[in-house]
């Protein structure tokens, strides 16, 4: 009888149980909302056996994410560099589906940004080419070919890390085997924002970036905001720092896209008014047989908002044999 008088009294206590683990969960999101989103990128890139690594590069720990193919072999190596005031985990919409297609992923932290470290000193497209370096080796990420001293690692680079990606290629060309640009800086073109328009202080101004990133912006509530313009003044000084060295021009690549010698593909949302289509036809016609392809209904975030056509033209572009070179395609970004 007591028994039963004791089970009866814990039924009683689950529904409050439940009730104050609703109110813990909500007031954490209402809080943290982008905590809470990261917890879930985070979760679902777990499930689908990416996993989350460190390594040492010259005294900096920088954090990556890395997923096999599923079928156990070892996979082409494929490393992607995230862009401007983003991370490793922007890439989770392709990550689990590039590597299904049978390739090695890793895709780092930036020096300063995500969970690596955030050292002093300027966050220069030269520094953080020197981080990528380092990181190749002491991840060995790929096996060096003892003839040729490279590592034949297939590349691809979003905005500012297409900057990096091309940088790359063009000064260890004996490294990588095919390069893809996606949105990318790195050549001489007049900014439709102020240098300052990428560290928010308020509301409208994320509006403005959050209108120049997508060309369908979701409209966020006020709580989701000032998360993110708290999240944006933490990193701030390091974001404006990298845009500091990227406008400085000191690491143009107008002169220098003509040495690219690599199979080249260069993508681009149709709609990107942060960086707009004119850059990727200049950079088309700059780049030897190069490949351009334009995804119709989508701004600068096409990788994670159009990622299925994307996908699709990455894999088709990295797994052709013979290597495709020249041509121009449109895609539909009705498919995301």
């Amino acid at each position: 009888m007591k028994h039963e008088i004791a089970k009866m009294n814990w039924l009683l206590k689950v529904p409050g149980i439940f009730v104050l683990l609703a109110i813990t969960a909500g007031a954490v999101f209402y809080w943290n909302p982008l905590w809470v989103n990261d917890q879930q990128i985070r979760y679902h890139l777990w499930r689908s056996k990416v996993h989350s690594e460190y390594v040492d590069v010259r005294g900096s720990r920088i954090h990556y994410l890395e997923a096999r193919p599923p079928d156990g072999s070892p996979g082409k190596p494929l490393l992607l560099l995230h862009g401007l005031g983003s991370r490793g985990e922007d890439w989770a919409p392709m990550i689990p589906a590039l590597a299904a297609a049978g390739f090695h992923v890793y895709a780092p932290d930036l020096l300063g940004y995500g969970r690596s470290d955030k050292p002093g000193g300027a966050y220069t497209i030269e520094r953080e080419e020197q981080v990528i370096i380092h990181f190749i080796w002491a991840s060995h990420l790929a096996p060096q070919d003892p003839v040729t001293g490279g590592f034949h690692v297939d590349l691809a680079g979003w905005s500012m890390g297409g900057w990096i990606a091309a940088k790359l290629v063009l000064d260890n060309p004996a490294w990588f085997n095919r390069l893809v640009l996606y949105d990318s800086a790195g050549i001489t073109f007049q900014p439709s924002l102020a240098r300052d328009a990428f560290v928010p202080t308020d509301s409208a101004g994320l509006a403005l970036l959050m209108s120049m990133l997508s060309p369908h912006p979701a409209t966020l509530p006020p709580f989701v905001v000032r998360a993110s313009l708290r999240r944006v003044a933490a990193e701030g000084k390091i974001i404006q720092s990298s845009v500091d060295s990227m406008e400085s021009g000191s690491d143009l690549l107008d002169a220098r896209l003509g040495n690219i010698s690599q199979p080249t593909l260069i993508m681009w949302g149709a709609e990107d008014k942060l960086i707009p289509i004119s850059v990727g036809e200049a950079m088309h016609r700059g780049i030897p047989n190069s490949v351009f392809e334009s995804v119709t209904g989508c701004g600068h975030l096409a990788p994670s908002e159009c990622s299925k056509p994307v996908l699709a033209g990455t894999i088709q572009f990295l797994k052709a044999q013979p290597p495709m070179r020249g041509g121009e395609q449109i895609l539909s970004g009705d498919a995301h």
